[in-house]
């Protein structure tokens, strides 16, 4: 029994350090894990709508990201800001070297519980929390500045140009955003890339599971990998200080080492998304329709040869937010779904589909004649119009339609928009969390593949070339024969 019990407690320990410890990677915790030297500023919304105890959840929050980091005077400090008409300097950088009497501190900060100014905030930390006298390393230009925003609201004050400013003095910064925040506001305040600058959480209740985000983004790792500080874009191979990128099962690295293709070969194609941006969809939602729009960029070879992609989001009315062809690579085809704003009415989805019939793939939007046409459909409610006439004419043109539909999409319409077979371009999930597991199935199927009835027609066809051939030279042959038995008799 005494040998038992270490060898238990042996396997044990292994299987932690192999899998992980609650879901973290274990190249992202413990000794793995020395998070890097930062200046770091936390700037509070706490106004009148954080309730007391939503803002009690802000400082737990705040709390367990403070506990993952190496705080020090030759580490990581610390700053926070609390702000709402006003803005009040609770934590300078300069002021706790222990992360004890730091996190004691945060536990007794209260909301100010008036508006919103949070551009103020942010003027503040330029002029004031990342100064050398509140103890920022200004003078260390390897040390990170680095400022979290949590902010709840609308402000009542600009903070596009102030966000800039503080952005090009160095400041990274991060926006996150809580229940019926403006995303307008977030995206003016984040750093770039937004997809990694920018966080939203339905409430505050949930604001915790931003944590290990936050951790992993501090985390100090020799291995680029393990850090995300990669191109890479589906599969990152640590070799040494380096790396060299691959992909997953059924994808090819394109040209660029970087980016894979479903659709290997880069096969031209003009795909059309048409988005359902009605008011059912919410905003919070609505930011994970255009991250699963991306999700589809990522998989194409986007070039003037190869994939054109053109996007339309409709409501009330429809609106073309960018033509086939508009944007030549997949970085700015990204970046303009990002910039795409909620139009937030009804659900005019054969209005939709009569504009995609009508003009998305003509040669005056961008469409290239002879180039497999493909449109991916996507809605969360029942349309508020005909639909069928749009949704027969479409693929009596040709065009490959795929329908994807969420919440209380009806099953009927999306079978009627989806070309045949229906199982194959039809989607459905209860969950707008859950649609990027349909956009890993859309990956491989929007690829135009070759007619198998075309290649074995061009078959066939060279078989009779070849016979005919065959026939003819046996003929040529035969009547050879008979000229040199007829030139053997003319002799004689």
């Amino acid at each position: 029994m005494t040998v038992l019990v270490p060898a238990l407690l042996l396997c044990a320990l292994l299987l932690a350090q192999q899998q992980g410890v609650n879901g973290v990677p274990p190249q992202l915790r413990g000794l793995h894990c020395r998070t890097r030297p930062t200046d770091l500023v936390f700037i509070v919304d706490s106004s009148r709508s954080v309730r007391p105890n939503e803002f009690e959840q802000v400082k737990v929050f705040l709390s367990k990201v403070i506990e993952s980091l190496d705080v020090g005077p030759n580490a990581t400090r610390v700053g926070v800001i609390n702000y709402a008409s006003a803005v009040k300097n609770e934590v300078s950088l300069k002021t706790h070297r222990l992360k004890a009497s730091l996190l004691q501190a945060v536990r007794k900060i209260e909301p100010l519980s008036t508006g919103t100014m949070t551009g103020l905030a942010i003027q503040f930390a330029i002029n004031r929390a990342f100064s050398e006298g509140e103890g920022a390393r200004v003078r260390a230009p390897e040390i990170n500045k680095v400022a979290i925003v949590v902010t709840d609201g609308r402000p009542q004050d600009a903070v596009k140009d102030v966000a800039a400013r503080a952005r090009a003095l160095g400041i990274e910064i991060f926006a996150v955003g809580v229940g019926r925040v403006d995303m307008h506001t977030l995206r003016q305040i984040a750093s770039e890339p937004l997809d990694e600058h920018v966080d939203y959480v339905e409430s505050y209740s949930v604001i915790e599971k931003l944590t290990k985000k936050f951790q992993e983004v501090f985390c100090a790792v020799s291995d680029l990998c393990a850090t995300g500080d990669h191109d890479c874009q589906q599969i990152c191979v640590s070799s040494g200080a380096s790396y060299t990128c691959a992909c997953k099962e059924g994808f090819t690295l394109n040209a660029d080492g970087k980016t894979c293709s479903a659709c290997s070969g880069g096969a031209a194609t003009d795909l059309v998304f048409l988005i359902d941006g009605s008011k059912s969809v919410r905003p919070e939602n609505f930011e994970l329709v255009k991250r699963f729009i991306n999700q589809i960029v990522d998989s194409l070879d986007v070039s003037e040869k190869n994939a054109q992609v053109g996007l339309i989001q409709y409501s009330s009315t429809v609106r073309q937010e960018f033509p086939l062809g508009q944007y030549k690579n997949k970085q700015d085809i990204k970046s303009a779904v990002r910039r795409m704003s909620y139009m937030e009415k009804g659900t005019m989805t054969g209005q939709a589909l009569k504009y995609l019939v009508d003009s998305s793939f003509t040669p005056s939007s961008g469409a290239r004649p002879g180039v497999p046409k493909v449109a991916i459909v996507f809605t969360d409610g029942r349309s508020q119009d005909y639909i069928n006439d749009a949704a027969k004419k479409a693929k009596e043109l040709g065009y490959k339609m795929f329908a994807v539909g969420v919440g209380n999409a009806v099953e009927d319409e999306l079978r009627e928009i989806a070309s045949e077979p229906v199982a194959e371009h039809y989607f459905y999930t209860a969950d707008f969390r859950t649609i990027n597991q349909i956009g890993k199935k859309l990956q491989s199927k929007i690829c135009i593949e070759e007619d198998p009835c075309e290649c074995e027609a061009i078959v066939k066809f060279q078989k009779k070339v070849d016979n005919l051939i065959k026939a003819l030279t046996r003929k040529l042959e035969a009547v050879s024969k008979k000229l040199a038995a007829l030139e053997n008799r003319i002799t004689i």
